[in-house]
């Protein structure tokens, strides 16, 4: 942890909340801190879309929303950027034509910032971006529990001859050894499948799945208790795809599926993962062309604000 007293936000009392510069919850941006416990970075690239592109902007867009956002979270009982020196790293340079390249671009520059166990949590950019922190984090922490909140499972199998894809970047995980197959799950699937084979794969590859129809019929401190047990005491990555949200809740995303959680749903799950060792997170695939009137990115930005929150708690 950082022993100097960290640098705080801007204060909205003091500042209105729409000057200065746009950095996520209007924290001080990386070297404007002698150092730091965890970086927010943008990673805008959507160049592994199957359906509507656009979340290069959401970064950007997830940025403006969280202008908002206060200092201390009532609901996980923390201060985080108090205890913590969080920055924001800017947005990482990526190839926008090459997937390959892009990946190995993220990667390395997503490896600079998590030395010394310092954390991050990522706002993309498409799915595919995951196997890059994945990557990186692997050489810190080994293989991680992952904890996937998403509509669809994005373990299938290549796209068109191209081997990574925003649907498949959780299969290429577990063949490179970057999971821990028994302490994953993903969390919100529904939706049309290519066929049943798709969950059969999904199970052979190591992963349980909490339907989002189980929400209908299941106590919701069951569903948390469920995935806690999943993930255990391993080093856990939280990835969460904007679309886990019905499109009544985020419309500005870029494959949409109906009948999916309520933002309040998707906070508490997230807040039920307090107590876990959060090594890394990303929030993904928010398409702001699509958004009407910020819902999708001020979700997103409330997503990452109790991301951060359950790192600093710890």
């Amino acid at each position: 942890m950082n022993t100097n007293a960290p640098i705080p936000p801007v204060d909205g009392q003091l500042s209105p909340r729409y000057a200065g510069f746009t950095t996520f919850a209007r924290l001080p941006r990386l070297g404007d801190a002698p150092t730091h416990d965890i970086a927010i970075v943008g990673v805008p690239f959507d160049s592994g879309v199957t359906f509507r592109p656009g979340a290069r902007f959401g970064p950007g867009a997830i940025r403006e929303a969280s202008r908002l956002l206060r200092p201390y979270n009532p609901a996980l009982e923390t201060a985080p950027f108090a205890t913590l020196q969080v920055v924001d790293a800017g947005d990482l340079d990526c190839n926008p034509f090459d997937i390959t390249a892009a990946l190995a671009e993220i990667e390395a520059g997503l490896s600079t910032l998590i030395g010394d166990g310092k954390q991050i949590v990522v706002l993309g950019g498409d799915h595919t971006i995951a196997l890059a922190s994945l990557r990186a984090l692997a050489k810190v922490h080994g293989p991680v529990a992952l904890v996937h909140f998403d509509a669809h499972l994005d373990t299938w199998g290549p796209y068109f001859d191209t081997p990574v894809t925003h649907g498949t970047p959780f299969r290429v995980a577990i063949e490179e050894g970057l999971l821990l197959k028994e302490h994953s799950a993903h969390v919100g699937i529904r939706g049309s499948l290519y066929s049943a084979d798709d969950l059969t794969d999904d199970a052979e590859l190591g992963f349980t799945i909490v339907h989002a129809r189980e929400f209908h019929t299941t106590p919701f401190t069951d569903i948390i208790q469920r995935i806690s047990d999943r993930v255990g005491d391993a080093p856990l990555y939280i990835s969460i795809d904007i679309d886990v949200l019905d499109p009544a809740h985020a419309p500005g995303t870029g494959t949409p599926e109906a009948g999916g959680l309520t933002s309040r749903e998707l906070l508490e799950l997230l807040r039920g993962l307090k107590d876990k060792n959060l090594v890394g997170a990303d929030v993904v695939e928010v398409s702001p062309p699509f958004d009407h009137a910020s819902i999708t990115s001020v979700a997103a930005a409330h997503c990452a604000y109790d991301l951060v929150s359950i790192m600093a708690r710890r």
